[in-house]
């Protein structure tokens, strides 16, 4: 057993030319596979192995707690390892054929209430240069459900202020035309108005947002805006641009917007990815219900 596992670690090694991580990542799923094998008693050679004793592996680890992504982790080494067997002409079936790695839960993502929205928005100082900046943005990036990199990437004529949209993408094929309310549009224009000219230092230079040396800004200097406005305002949630986004789906279905809206809005080619955002707006109507309904 030993032997054939250490020339399938030769044959990713030197054949495959895997990187350490991955190899490592092989051996510790293997071993672990092995062990689970020992302790109960199954006493047979690896090629003999059944599709049937796989599964009881996978949902043995289920059992202990393992994440989905790491079960599947676990039955690609294995399925990788019988691959190899195969081919060598060690075994005639392939014990992990057809079996399905466990599906990810898609989690409820992280939201702000409007209060606390309010409050993040409301920290930037609009009596300088920088407040301004800032305080565009993250009216634009809430307004909107842009990504952070959609957000960054803005140049001057992707949006119009006059007819109150942004276009978030260069690539016709994925290009969205979002509409910004008055609030967003307020901000941005006073910034582009007033405030943009002064962080320019190149006149050709087209980019919306950015820094004191005229380049546009990082992903890494926008986080480090968000969390000096999130400890500015006291909120203890955590807080990263995906976060407005999220908040944005969530409080457009909490006031009625329908799915395929928000679908096209956030830029999601499956609707799928879109109904995530139901599960908040349930989970709210089923704490008020229970803290409102006298026989909950």
């Amino acid at each position: 057993m030993e032997k054939i596992k250490s020339e399938f670690i030769n044959y990713i090694k030197w054949d495959k030319e895997l990187s350490s991580n991955t190899i490592e990542s092989y051996k510790r799923d293997l071993n672990k596979f092995i062990k689970y094998l020992d302790e109960n008693n199954i006493n047979i050679a690896l090629e003999e192995i059944s599709q049937t004793n796989i599964i009881s592996y996978m949902f043995y680890l289920e059992i202990q707690g393992k994440a989905p992504s790491t079960i599947s982790r676990n039955l690609a080494s294995i399925r990788s390892f019988y691959q190899y067997l195969l081919n060598e002409g060690l075994i005639k079936k392939d014990p992990t054929l057809n079996l399905k790695s466990p599906k990810n839960k898609k989690r409820s993502p992280g939201i702000l209430t409007s209060n606390e929205i309010n409050m993040l928005l409301d920290q930037p100082d609009t009596t300088n240069l920088k407040g301004v900046r800032d305080k565009a943005m993250l009216e634009l990036l809430y307004a909107a459900g842009l990504k952070v990199s959609e957000l960054l990437s803005l140049d001057l004529e992707d949006i119009d202020l006059n007819l109150g949209i942004v276009i978030s993408s260069k690539n016709l094929l994925n290009e969205r035309v979002i509409p910004i309310g008055k609030t967003a549009i307020k901000s941005i224009k006073l910034y582009l108005d007033e405030y943009r000219n002064k962080f320019v230092k190149e006149a050709k230079d087209n980019s919306i947002f950015l820094n004191y040396q005229g380049k546009k800004l990082t992903r890494q200097g926008f986080w480090k805006i968000i969390k000096y406005y999130k400890e500015k305002a006291c909120i203890e949630k955590k807080i990263t641009p995906r976060t407005l986004r999220h908040s944005f789906a969530v409080h457009l279905i909490d006031n009625g917007a329908d799915l395929k809206s928000v679908q096209a809005m956030l830029g999601h080619a499956d609707i799928s990815s879109t109904q995530i955002y139901m599960q908040e707006d349930k989970k709210r109507l089923n704490e008020v219900y229970n803290n409102a309904h006298p026989r909950a």
